[in-house]
């Protein structure tokens, strides 16, 4: 067989057992996204072998990660869950558990969970066309042992965001503080925080969801922001879909909900971006209608930017504005000074005192889950790659990447990608085998950001991040009924997919020239 090293015997595709590392298709990353990849492969490509690498050594990715208080979703679940799994709970925001309880269904529901490779980083990815398939480096994530996987297609399924690290900025005096300092990525399961004053740093989704869940045990708990954030309160569950669940089909059910909130959603958005002051007007509206005179809302939730300039919080029931109402909880913007022995020393001359201080200060954006990547010997940048239909790239073959919208649930996009994936493979057999290359050859093209998004973890990761262009298909789309319109039913051959046989190498892509103000890193978050 070409490309395996000789010597070595390789077990068919129907005989593949734990110690063969070649395979159809490799999935990087077990949670969500991967899990739903590997569903859809078993549904529609079922002649196909697969194994996933998750360099974790358990199932759910982010949602098996966190383990703050109050670890919930954003989304809604309708959105959130899988085109083809019916969510069936009550509770439409719903908890982190329940989330990594119906991924885990999922995957043994599907058969993909003996498919997975637990403690399997992946440090890089090289494509060789003499070979017609990808070389998958691994290191073993606790004994450090280096293998390697050999596979025609790769899916990476890995997230946005590294595992091993989240941003935090270096605060001055940090070391003076006689307390704790915690991020919420690396929550620590005995830390106690009952009858302690608590500062949480942010005003993002996880400092307005830690804040109403540690309230009621803490002494008292800060928000400490540097600027407002648009949030958003919505009904924990969604009454229509429980009305309905009793009267149709699950599955029947699902699907008019889903349905129903993908149209609110691209609505909303719409209108935001059309009429944003009066966008604006009504969330803030909402929230004075929320707080009354127990906070400022003009200073405390007023942003300075449009609504979906960045994504807005969501909060289930109210709980954050019950949490301030009450006085368990307020919010403070300024900026932070410096730590001191007993808390926080802030820009205007006050002082925080606290117990324990929560830096919710966000993610450390990464493409490609942070491994090299390599075509037929030449290292691809990741802030030099075109990006193709928000999932692919010029000049790499037989690669998808997920990333899920920022203005909609992120497993809208997933699936998506999934089944585009999936007939992608189709269409390179029905070829008689090689690779599909996304392949660019207009120089002209005009790149823009490759996020329409002013937020600190988009600003920080901008030199790393691919291009795009407005031109399809080199855009990252964020409408998702065009989406589901192009990818679902648009032929594969699109005339910028190019198939190649067997052995024969990629085509070039041209690499346009990226302007110099989308190359500038952000200095603050």
């Amino acid at each position: 067989m070409p490309g395996l090293e000789p010597g070595i015997f390789y077990l068919s595709s129907d005989m593949k057992s734990e110690a063969n590392h070649t395979f159809d298709v490799v999935i990087v990353g077990a949670g969500l996204s991967g899990v739903g990849m590997a569903s859809h492969l078993q549904e529609k490509c079922p002649d196909k072998s697969f194994a996933i690498l998750e360099s974790r050594s358990d199932i759910g990715g982010t949602w098996d990660l966190f383990r703050y208080p109050g670890i919930r979703s954003d989304s809604d679940m309708y959105t959130l869950g899988y085109s083809f799994k019916p969510w069936k709970q009550a509770k439409a925001i719903a908890d982190g558990p329940s989330i990594l309880s119906y991924i885990r269904e999922t995957a043994e529901e599907n058969d993909v969970t003996p498919h997975i490779r637990f403690n399997q980083t992946v440090t890089a990815f090289a494509w060789n066309s003499d070979e017609t398939c990808w070389t998958v480096t691994v290191r073993h994530s606790e004994t450090g042992e280096i293998t390697t996987y050999t596979a025609n297609f790769v899916a990476i399924c890995a997230g946005y965001y590294r595992y091993d690290k989240g941003y935090k900025p270096d605060f001055e005096g940090e070391d003076r503080f006689r307390g704790e300092i915690v991020h919420p990525q690396f929550w620590p399961e005995e830390l106690d925080y009952k009858d302690k004053k608590v500062v949480v740093i942010g005003s993002g989704a996880t400092a307005v969801t830690l804040v109403p869940a540690m309230a009621p045990d803490a002494d008292h708990v800060t928000m400490l922001q540097r600027s407002p954030t648009y949030i958003v309160s919505r009904p924990a569950e969604d009454r229509i879909a429980n009305r309905l669940r009793r009267f149709l089909p699950a599955s029947l059910a699902y699907s008019l909900t889903r349905w129903k909130n993908v149209r609110l959603q691209d609505y909303f958005y719409k209108l935001a971006r059309r009429k944003p002051e009066r966008v604006k007007e009504r969330l803030i509206g909402m929230v004075e209608k929320s707080l009354g005179d127990t906070t400022d809302v003009r200073t405390h939730f007023t942003p300075r930017y449009d609504p979906w300039d960045q994504r807005l919080c969501l909060i289930p029931d109210g709980d954050l504005w019950q949490a301030l109402n009450s006085g368990q909880a307020s919010v403070v913007t300024d900026h932070v000074k410096a730590f001191d022995e007993t808390g926080i020393e802030l820009s205007s001359g006050e002082h925080l005192d606290a117990d324990i201080i929560v830096t919710a200060t966000g993610l450390e954006l990464q493409f490609l889950g942070g491994a090299e990547l390599k075509v037929d010997g030449k290292t691809m940048q990741s802030g030099e790659l075109l990006n193709y239909r928000g999932m692919g790239c010029a000049g790499v073959p037989n690669l998808v990447n997920v990333f899920g919208y920022v203005n909609a649930s992120w497993t809208l996009k997933a699936d998506l990608v999934s089944e585009y994936f999936c007939r992608m493979i189709r269409e390179v057999d029905m070829r008689g085998g090689g690779a599909a290359t996304p392949v660019n050859r207009d120089s002209g093209l005009n790149i823009t950001d490759w996020l329409d998004f002013s937020s600190g973890y988009v600003r920080r990761a901008r030199d790393r991040a691919p291009l795009q262009s407005a031109t399809p298909p080199w855009n990252n789309s964020q409408n998702y009924r065009e989406d589901r319109r192009s990818l679902k039913n648009d032929p594969v051959d699109d005339g910028y997919l190019v198939f190649t046989k067997p052995g024969e190498a990629v085509p070039q892509s041209v690499v346009p020239e990226k302007p110099d103000h989308l190359a500038m890193v952000a200095t603050s978050a």
